[in-house]
Order: C-alpha cells, then structure tokens, then sequence
C-alpha cells in the first residue's frame, strides 16, 4: 500500500517534498535499501529544506547502519526544525546510549521528557538509562509507569514492539531478586516474540540463580537451538550442567541395599557408608567464589543465597548484561522508529 500510494504521489505531486518522503520511507521499511532510501529522503529535503520528518527519515537510514554520528547530525538538524516536538531529543539520545555515553543520552532523554510527559517510549529509554546507571528501583519505577501508559492506550493485546520493555522489567526485576516476577514478564515476551535467544537466555539464568539448575539448563538449550554462537549461553550451560551434577546424589542400586540391609546398620552407619559410595558435594556449601578462574575453570554464577557477591561473580552479572543489553537496545532502536 505505501508503495502504491508514494509513487501516487510522486506521479501528482513530484514537487511536493511529502512525495518523496513517502518512497524514502517505503525503501528505510522494507530492509537493506538504505540507499535507496537516503536517495529520495535527500531529493525530498533539496525541495523543502525545513521539512523536519524527512531529516529523521534520514537519520534512520543511517542509525539502522551504526553509523551513529551522520544519524546524529540529522536528528539535529530535525531538532532545529521541529522546535517543540520530542522526536528529535528522543533519538539523539538514542543514539547516545548506543554509543555508551549515558550523561549526554540521560540530558536529551530529559528534553524529551519535559516536552511529551506521556511518552512510553520516552519513559521507557529513561528507564533504560537508569538500569544502565545501576539504579534497579528507578529503572523499575519507569518501565512500570510505560506499561501503565501503554495498557490505558486500550489496546487488549501488547503489540510485538514493546517486547524489550517486558524483557527489561524482567532484567530489572531479576536485579531486585523478584525472580518468580522476572520469569513472568520474560514468558509475557515470549509471547509477543516467542523465538528470541535472549529471552529463552534471560529465562535460564534466572532459574540458574534460583537453583533450578534442571530448568536451567532446558532453557539454555533452547536458547543455543535458536543461536548457536551464543557464548553466554554455553558458559552457562556448562555450568548448570556441572553444578546439576554436583548438586544430585548418586543412584544405590537395589542390590547393595539389600546386601547392606542385611547387616542391619544403624541409621548413623548407613549414612556413614552412603557417604563412602557417594561422596557429599552439596553446591550450597562448596565455595566455587574463593577458587580463581585458573582452577575452576568457569565463571563465578551469583547466587539466591549468597551473602556478599565477589568481583568475579559481579564480572558474570555484567557481562550477562551487556550481551542481553545489546539485542534489547537493536530492538529499542527499531521500536522507536515506529513512533514516528
């Protein structure tokens, strides 16, 4: 229909910018005609200087690359046109956030903030500043209000671009140890997603954390049918795995109780020689934290019931992070394209 109706309008109205628009942003939807793209988007901004959606068109075709810096310039270039529409802000700050610098995308977020109160969207990348800023409870507090904004939208069921705000409460709600909650928002994205690594990832780890090791290692399993180059998952696959095997006692077949029912042992001896044949090695009680990487061999897992997490154990956390943070932040990108 877009396709339809911009070379419509191209064929009425060839000098008007909005026709020319409209083919530059059929070109940015359908994938990988950038180019294309910046071709009709430049032609539309060479008729109308001013015309402000056409820069952010632009500066989408540039933002879908990486390209974070001539994306920005035209997001700017749309902020000096489109005084008084958050738009622009929001994308700047955007871009900020990809590029890791959060003070500067915190400052634009705010701008845009101040200009639509309302916006989940804005919300929501407000919250993912204060997450990437290790602030749980505020991070919380802002994914919340954006799924109370898009639940009084009307709307019965939650479209499919608002999965990394689920995902993100998930994140967040795994941070303030509410693990039975993280579960349920990340089942709730699975339905809007249901082939996503990162959840089936997000969803394992959290059952890691909780000692459901058996649970865990299903998910991870998923997760690596669905991405195969997965490292955390593999890490943590191995892991649950070993730490499944750890955490079970070995089978006594029926044919040595019955040779030692015969005996008649004692209580207290029968557990003496159940030790002898499996060897107790409960997961809550072996220190893996005080073993360094070299003799351990995996990396440290945060635990439910651990008292003070190490540096090693904070190392896994992060790095779990940045690797869910960036799937979820491409899918912020592409989310926020829509609200133009």
């Amino acid at each position: 229909e877009l396709f339809y109706l911009s070379h419509k309008l191209v064929d009425l109205y060839p000098n008007n910018p909005v026709s020319w628009f409209a083919v530059g942003c059929y070109y940015l939807m359908v994938g990988h005609k950038n180019e294309h793209a910046r071709r009709y988007l430049s032609k539309a901004t060479t008729l109308e200087r001013t015309y402000g959606p056409a820069w952010i068109a632009y500066g989408h075709s540039f933002a879908v690359e990486s390209e974070h810096d001539q994306a920005m310039a035209a997001y700017f270039t749309a902020a000096q046109l489109m005084k008084g529409c958050h738009l622009p802000m929001l994308y700047i700050g955007l871009e900020y956030g990809l590029t890791n610098n959060s003070k500067l995308a915190e400052r634009f977020f705010s701008q845009a903030l101040s200009i639509a109160p309302e916006d989940p969207f804005v919300m929501h990348e407000v919250g993912v500043v204060a997450f990437q800023n290790g602030d749980w409870k505020t991070a919380e507090k802002w994914f919340l209000d954006a799924l109370e904004k898009i639940k009084a939208i009307g709307n019965e069921v939650t479209v499919d671009k608002w999965e990394p705000l689920l995902n993100n409460l998930g994140h967040v709600c795994r941070k303030l140890k509410k693990y039975e909650e993280a579960l349920e928002y990340h089942r709730q994205a699975l339905v809007l997603i249901p082939q996503n690594a990162s959840t089936y990832s997000a969803i394992g780890y959290i059952h890691s954390l909780m000692g459901n090791f058996e649970s865990a290692i299903d998910y991870f399993h998923t997760a690596l049918g669905l991405r195969r180059d997965d490292t955390f998952s593999v890490t943590m696959l191995g892991h649950c795995i070993e730490m499944y095997i750890g955490d079970s006692e070995a089978y006594i077949g029926t044919d040595i109780k019955d040779k030692l029912r015969c005996y008649d042992f004692d209580v207290h001896t029968m557990k003496t020689l159940k030790n002898i044949i499996s060897p107790p090695w409960d997961f809550r009680e072996f220190d893996i934290e005080r073993q360094t990487p070299d003799e351990s061999g995996i990396v440290t897992l945060e635990t439910s019931h651990q008292r003070k997490s190490t540096d090693t154990s904070r190392l896994l956390e992060e790095t779990f992070e940045i690797e869910m943070n960036e799937s979820d932040m491409m899918l912020e990108t592409s989310m926020s394209d829509h609200s133009t």
